[in-house]
């Protein structure tokens, strides 16, 4: 059983598990305050006036001939917000790798 646990703990560090796991959690809650920030400000904000003469109350209600365009609408730009959040993360990680690099120099 030692051995067994052993190879876990191996795996464990060897393949960065708990690195991943921590990463798709904070990942999952950035999303939740992605769609948040998008639907409940954002949306209503710059999209009130449409939203009026369609006389809809949100942009998920928004339809045209059975297509819900307004949650597509909200996918896209929740999915542009993500995206470009996870590229400032991404730069900012490169950039503070690079200077690390360049000071153990």
């Amino acid at each position: 059983m030692g051995k067994v646990f052993r190879e876990f703990v191996t795996f464990l560090k060897q393949y960065n598990v708990i690195g991943l796991a921590v990463a798709i959690i904070i990942g999952g809650k950035l999303n939740q305050f992605v769609s948040s920030l998008v639907n409940d400000l954002l949306m209503p904000l710059v999209f009130q006036p449409a939203l009026r003469m369609a006389k809809v109350e949100s942009i998920e209600q928004l339809q045209y001939k059975a297509v819900y365009w307004g949650k597509v609408i909200s996918a896209g730009i929740d999915f542009v917000i993500v995206a470009f959040v996870v590229f400032l993360l991404i730069k900012a990680m490169t950039k503070a790798s690079e200077t690390v690099k360049k000071n153990t120099k």
